[in-house]
């Protein structure tokens, strides 16, 4: 979580999602953590995510064992 919080992760998240409109939250049993973002560049998200962005690939390395991507749309 520190690199998401410093000046380099946001400034890395920025160019993928509004930050302003993330939002958090733990799942009921505690066992992962969700996100609800705002993307603007879904290929920038992907190259975050699967550990191809040169700036987050050290950090991905590290701590990265499995994510999920949900596609919301409205209804």
């Amino acid at each position: 979580m520190d690199f998401m919080q410093s000046e380099k992760g946001k400034n890395e998240r920025k160019k993928i999602a509004d930050l302003t409109k993330t939002l958090g939250t733990v799942s009921p049993d505690k066992s992962a953590i969700m996100f609800k973002i705002a993307v603007h560049d879904e290929q920038a998200l992907n190259m975050f995510l699967d550990g191809s962005n040169p700036v987050s690939k050290p950090i991905f390395d590290e701590v990265m064992e499995s994510y999920e991507i949900f596609e919301l749309n409205k209804v």
